[in-house]
């Protein structure tokens, strides 16, 4: 049974220049201790989604519909007051840059101790001590020291721990995070991975991982969307998606990709821009970037379908499925050949 079951989520904004409909109606589901990763580029709905099922988007300049169901509670009908208090609790999120989600003039231990006894009824003491133990499962060295340090004393990898640390504190069931390793090294995204890997393993959470980086996704997630203009383009197990990918969109996210046997000065690329959503392209929102374009994408939207022998893998695409097989296993067999 999915922890988190979303259905027919849509998100839209007011703005000066119109509508925008940031999210189009999608659907996806999340079970304990298993990990989504929402893939697109950027501007494509990833954080929107996520934000809207945290109740954290301005409601004067938003409208939201749909259900987001959490155990058993829609969190999309929830009160404010009610949201408050699952927020930091029954689920966290890990924001895109840790600089600007610490306070800069509270220390972090202050933090971390203000977020515990905010959802449980201990002393301050009891939190400090918890607030230590977080500190020293995400690997921060010497935490009794660094405990009254601030966020700017921490590099950006330990400020990413912190966050982290702060997100896990209460245990939550959900764990959203945002591009969490974003302007960080390599070695230190590698660190951060494992470190949420073996926070998954040892509290049982259940993952959203969002990220534009497929490397990312391969390396955390069990399940992965690919998200593109406020839709969903392809979904399904991650394996399959990298193996037997069915979209034109995910073909070009994969090709995109660095291999040892290109030119890495000449990394392939999806030709055009991703569509303004103030007035998105009608039919299939993919098809003015598509090599496969035809007559009707300009006006049938393609169903999320099933592909045939795996039903959890779908894509909405309207080429035939023999093309689209084919298509998928030719780039499949690239990057094979070109990670070897």
């Amino acid at each position: 049974m999915a922890l988190l079951d979303v259905r027919n989520l849509r998100t839209s904004f007011r703005t000066d220049d119109g509508i925008v409909e940031a999210v189009d109606g999608i659907s996806f589901s999340v079970e304990l201790g298993k990990t989504l990763g929402i893939v697109g580029e950027s501007g494509c709905g990833k954080s929107v989604t996520c934000l809207t099922i945290m109740g954290l988007n301005n409601p004067r300049s938003s409208t939201s519909s749909g259900e987001a169901v959490f155990d058993g509670e829609d969190l999309i009908a929830a009160s404010p007051q009610r949201l408050r208090e699952l927020r930091g609790s029954k689920v966290a999120m890990i924001f895109q840059d840790p600089m600007t989600s610490l306070n800069p003039v509270k220390s972090i231990g202050w933090q971390l101790v203000e977020a515990v006894l905010l959802h449980n009824d201990i002393s301050k003491k009891e939190a400090r001590e918890r607030s230590l133990q977080a500190l020293t499962e995400v690997g921060i060295p010497r935490p009794e020291r660094r405990i009254d340090d601030y966020p700017h004393q921490f590099s950006g990898g330990m400020r990413q721990r912190v966050m982290i640390a702060m997100a896990m504190i209460n245990e939550p069931a959900l764990l959203i995070a945002d591009e969490p390793t974003t302007a960080l090294d390599v070695t230190t995204q590698a660190q951060i991975l494992d470190l949420m890997r073996k926070l998954q393993d040892d509290h049982g959470t259940a993952i959203i991982m969002i990220t534009h980086d497929l490397g990312v996704v391969a390396e955390i997630a069990d399940d992965v969307a690919v998200m593109y203009a406020g839709r969903i383009a392809e979904e399904g197990v991650v394996e399959r998606i990298y193996t037997a990918p069915r979209h034109p969109y995910t073909w070009g996210l994969l090709g995109s990709l660095p291999r040892v046997d290109h030119d890495a000065d000449r990394l392939a690329q999806i030709p055009g821009q991703p569509p303004s959503l103030l007035s998105p392209p009608t039919g299939c929102r993919f098809h003015p970037r598509c090599a496969y374009v035809m007559e009707q994408c300009v006006s049938v939207v393609p169903a999320l379908a099933g592909v045939a022998g795996d039903p959890a893998h779908r894509a909405a695409c309207l080429l035939d499925e023999e093309t689209k097989a084919r298509e998928g296993q030719r780039l499949a067999d690239e990057l094979l050949a070109g990670a070897t």
